[in-house]
């Protein structure tokens, strides 16, 4: 009998193997090429090893602690579905284990004296500012050839990515542990992408599905049996936050060390102010600038007075590679976070404004939600 389903995800794998050959032939021949093929084969080993949720749940083999996760997910899928308007369509309802700890690992560079990070172009998604790998070994292979041309370089264990639409994406062991409500921030997160995703635009898209993912897991817990959940996502948020800000101020200062100007803030037009300061002054302030962020997270963790899940992060040297990180993820997040109070909570509103941005420039759009973000609930409310 004809596996209907496996015979279309070989098809799909085709054609986007046809895609990626054909765009990595036209831009720089068989080193593309090598890259392309892994990135093939290890979706498709992925998607090899899938079972539906349902045997799972169904296997005296499988762990209570798993089944219990599952349960959990296909709850947040639901939620999702009918009360955050995301397209859930068939993904989430497969289960694959990896053995392994992360699924992807992320390759991040910037030039030692700038925080604008470097850019790979892709088909279908345009430019992203990583490059991601199946295996630790080639991301890290990779890492130090970027390491020897003189890059600040970051190398990121992945828990999830989403195949935006090309395939059913499945829950993976590499983020089923996480706790109810971290694990259901992973799951809306993806899931946010499914909603809204623009090429090219990587702050932008982390940006809104992060800001989604911590709306809808505020919402999901109200339903919480337990009480204490809110609070303790609540008090998590607060944290993560208070450490964005941290790096945030740290990446302005180096900003100004090195001349550096965002385009979100001061447009695609404007002159970038070469900066006087002698190199070997610049390299001195840039480790002054991470020492002082050092002795400043020392400080907030004290103040915060219990264990922190930070700790591994700034356990590594930290450079600009690094912290552009944390920009892409959350720079733009308050800016979004404004615009659901500003549409009354009402996301269905929100997303015709997130759309709405999305027509303009990037640049553009960048820069709006900065400002959007820089003004008080109250004062959006009020405009709007």
């Amino acid at each position: 009998m004809i596996d209907f389903a496996e015979a279309r995800i070989h098809l799909r794998m085709v054609a986007l193997g046809l895609l990626l050959v054909v765009a990595a032939a036209a831009l720089s021949g068989c080193q593309s090429i090598g890259y392309y093929n892994q990135a093939i084969q290890g979706q498709y080993r992925i998607l090899a090893r899938r079972r539906p949720i349902n045997e799972v749940l169904a296997d005296p083999q499988a762990s209570a602690a798993l089944k219990e996760k599952l349960r959990l997910v296909l709850q947040v899928r639901a939620f999702a579905e009918q009360d955050l308007k995301l397209p859930v369509n068939a993904h989430y309802l497969r289960y694959v284990d990896l053995h392994r700890r992360f699924v992807v690992w992320n390759v991040h560079a910037a030039p030692e004296l700038s925080i604008k990070p470097k850019t790979w172009w892709y088909p279908v998604v345009g430019r992203l500012k990583y490059r991601g790998y199946f295996s630790e070994q080639e991301a890290r292979r990779y890492a130090a050839k970027l390491d020897r041309k003189g890059f600040d370089v970051y190398v990121e264990g992945v828990e999830a990515y989403s195949t935006l639409g090309w395939f059913a994406d499945p829950v993976l062991s590499t983020f089923i542990h996480h706790d109810a409500s971290e694990l259901a921030e992973i799951i809306l997160h993806e899931l946010a992408h499914q909603r809204l995703f623009i090429p090219g635009d990587t702050d932008f898209n982390e940006a809104f599905a992060t800001a989604v993912a911590q709306e809808g897991v505020r919402r999901w817990l109200r339903r919480s049996p337990e009480p204490m959940a809110a609070e303790n996502y609540r008090r998590s948020i607060e944290h993560n936050d208070q450490f964005v800000d941290l790096i945030m101020k740290a990446r302005a200062r180096l900003e100004s060390l090195y001349g550096d100007q965002d385009d979100a803030q001061h447009g695609k037009d404007s002159a970038t102010r070469p900066s006087t300061i002698p190199t070997t002054c610049k390299r001195q302030g840039k480790q002054i600038v991470i020492g002082q962020l050092r002795e400043e997270w020392a400080q907030l963790k004290a103040d915060w007075g219990d264990p922190t899940g930070y700790d591994n992060w700034f356990a590594r040297s930290l450079n600009n590679a690094q912290l552009n990180t944390i920009a892409t993820y959350y720079r733009l997040v308050p800016g979004f976070d404004r615009l659901v109070v500003a549409n009354g909570g009402d996301l269905e509103k929100f997303y015709q404004a997130v759309r709405s941005l999305a027509k303009l420039s990037k640049e553009e759009r960048q820069r709006r939600l900065v400002e959007f973000g820089a003004q008080s609930s109250a004062d959006l409310t009020r405009a709007n």
